[in-house]
């Protein structure tokens, strides 16, 4: 297992923002993975799976139509989260989220719409792309364990992504943690 402290992310990904309402913003995010859908589709599904790279956790499976509870990183009570749309391989839906699985060479090309407080987009933006990453890793056979919430916070690459996602949707980067470095 490599260290998390010896993890740095790569620089923002082409992201985009769709502005769809005064309080909540829909971001998208596309990753291309080097794994086969069945193996990203457990990753997005599987609750042993999730607790290892997603900010989040369920107590149940997301793979099918119902309620599940979902716990995110940092914040204890669980919210009671519809899974509204299953299609294996391809699409899921839940709460204010919606993936995408595209075959692409030997891999998948991932997508993720997520709702968000327009005030926190970028923020948002930089915790995904970590999730990525280290759901890439896990993949891969070499993980670096879940890296969400605050302890994500507390990587100068997060500082770094959160202020060019900014840029990228045209929003001032919230200063988060309120103690942290300006970048």
């Amino acid at each position: 297992m490599i260290e998390p402290e010896q993890y740095e992310p790569g620089p923002a990904n082409v992201a985009r923002v769709l502005k769809d309402g005064e309080d909540k913003w829909t971001l998208i995010l596309v990753r291309d993975l080097r794994h086969s859908p069945e193996k990203v589709w457990k990753a997005l599904t599987d609750p042993s799976h999730l607790r290892e790279w997603a900010p989040f956790i369920t107590d149940a499976s997301l793979g099918a139509v119902g309620t599940v509870n979902i716990t995110w990183v940092g914040n204890p009570k669980p919210i009671e989260t519809k899974v509204t749309r299953v299609e294996a391989l391809k699409a899921l839906e839940y709460g204010d989220m919606k993936w995408e699985l595209e075959p692409s060479g030997s891999g998948t090309r991932l997508t993720l719409w997520s709702r968000i407080d327009r005030r926190f987009i970028s923020m948002g933006a930089a915790g995904w792309h970590i999730s990525f990453d280290v759901l890439d890793r896990f993949l891969s056979g070499t993980p670096i364990g879940r890296i969400a919430g605050g302890d994500a916070t507390k990587f100068a690459g997060w500082q770094r992504l959160n202020a060019e996602y900014a840029e990228q949707f045209g929003v001032k980067a919230p200063n988060w943690p309120p103690n942290a470095p300006k970048s």
